[in-house]
């Protein structure tokens, strides 16, 4: 969560995070859903910076390796005031 948070910015609000496990054959770790909260034009514009990092950026987690970042939803709104929320959903694998 650090991570995401790091990268998402100081405007960011964290509105949920669930982690559930996931295996394959040959792999474990979890799956992580994270909705992000931006309220304001300056913390959309945040928002909309987390989203274009995101298929370029390299996570440094201890001990996991983020093989997959995904952008599942994302909802904005004008008025009253501009808000932007952003679903992603992230897999780790355990290493080691």
């Amino acid at each position: 969560m650090r991570s995401v948070l790091a990268l998402a910015g100081r405007s960011a609000q964290l509105i949920d995070h669930r982690e559930r496990p996931w295996a394959s054959v040959t792999f474990s770790g979890a799956r992580h859903s994270v909705v992000l909260r931006y309220t304001g034009w300056e913390a959309c514009d945040d928002g909309e910076a987390l989203i274009a990092a995101l298929p370029d950026h390299e996570f440094t987690v201890p001990g996991a390796l983020v093989a997959d970042v995904t952008v599942v939803r994302t909802d904005e709104a004008v008025l009253p005031e501009r808000t932007l929320e952003v679903e992603l959903e992230l897999l780790l694998l355990d290493q080691g």
